[in-house]
């Protein structure tokens, strides 16, 4: 099979043929139909993930069909169309685990960083975290919903997002358009914070209120002005951006960080007493997390607008990621 790797920090993906893997007991063969190129490959290129395991093969945001089940699995059936996440497996027995929040489970393995994941034609995942796609879902524009779509609509439901709260999303990019969309079937009524008003148009057409440009006017004021937010999700790669929103959350709001930068996310203390304020973070989403998120999509028709490459073009496409030249959601296919 042919397959994309990383043999290292700072290094261009190398293009290799290997063997089709064989699947070992409580693994699943897939065939993979698409993998999305999610901007975590950027960071696992610059050494962000001490958990790293090189050479890998990346991607997260597999769909496929499965092709092979190892001993002691059976379920998805072989044929099954599966989508596949950024959470490979957890150790099954902790707290965490019993609970159904994988997610946290401190023996975790992540896909495409600490077990190879989607850039290659076949992927081994395993059981119970290989997840069935609703009938007539696109598998190809479907893909980032495996990273992008949970971790949005993960996020939003976490932090209480509700019919008729007021929702502010930081940035309408790859995980903010997709919270956006969320957010507007959830009932919620939405505000969108850009650093100008590009795409404003077509954000308005969406339904949601107002496009506030940061680049002209104090974002934490213009959300005042809106009523407040109950809940501001920082969909930036900017902790900065999010921490100049407080101002603008309503008493008993919420700060939801899906996006961060690399800074300490430093906010005023007085406020946050006086107005009940909360801060969290939310990392993707449990299998059961998953299977929420697709169903959701599906009876919604929220799908992210893709453009497909090749997997001759991949590492070209993760040098435009890495220069900040590259534009859209990018999704490689088989």
């Amino acid at each position: 099979m042919r397959a994309a790797v990383l043999t290292a920090t700072e290094t261009p993906l190398d293009l290799v043929e290997r063997e089709i893997p064989t699947p070992g007991p409580g693994e699943i063969l897939v065939r993979v139909t698409a993998c999305g190129m999610c901007f975590t490959e950027v960071n696992l290129l610059h050494g962000a993930y001490p958990f790293a395991r090189f050479p890998v093969v990346p991607g997260h945001e597999i769909t496929g069909v499965v092709e092979a089940l190892g001993p002691g699995v059976d379920f998805p059936a072989v044929g099954t169309r599966v989508g596949a996440q950024f959470l490979y497996s957890s150790c099954g027995h902790c707290d965490y685990c019993v609970r159904g929040d994988q997610i946290l489970c401190l023996s975790k393995r992540i896909t495409g960083i600490g077990v190879d994941g989607g850039y290659a034609e076949y992927f081994i995942g395993r059981a119970g975290f290989v997840t069935p796609l609703p009938e007539g879902l696109d598998p190809v524009a479907a893909a980032p919903l495996m990273c992008a779509g949970i971790t949005a609509f993960n996020g939003l439901r976490r932090a209480g997002a509700t019919a008729g709260s007021r929702v502010a999303v930081v940035g309408s990019g790859g995980v903010g358009n997709l919270a956006i969309r969320f957010a507007l079937a959830m009932g919620a009524r939405v505000a969108v914070v850009n650093r100008s008003r590009a795409g404003e148009e077509d954000l308005l057409g969406l339904g949601v209120e107002r496009v506030i440009a940061s680049g002209e006017t104090d974002p934490a004021a213009a959300l005042k002005s809106w009523g407040g937010a109950d809940l501001v999700a920082n969909a930036s790669p900017s902790t900065e951006a999010a921490a100049a929103t407080l101002g603008g959350l309503a008493p008993d709001g919420t700060l939801l960080l899906l996006g961060y930068g690399h800074n300490p996310l430093v906010l005023p203390t007085m406020p946050m007493i006086l107005n009940r304020l909360h801060v969290m973070a939310s990392p993707s989403g449990s299998p059961h997390d998953l299977r929420d998120t697709l169903a959701f999509a599906a009876t919604h028709g929220i799908l992210p607008e893709v453009t497909p490459v090749s997997l001759d073009a991949a590492p070209g496409a993760l040098a435009d990621m890495t220069a900040g030249t590259s534009h859209g959601r990018h999704v490689i296919t088989f």
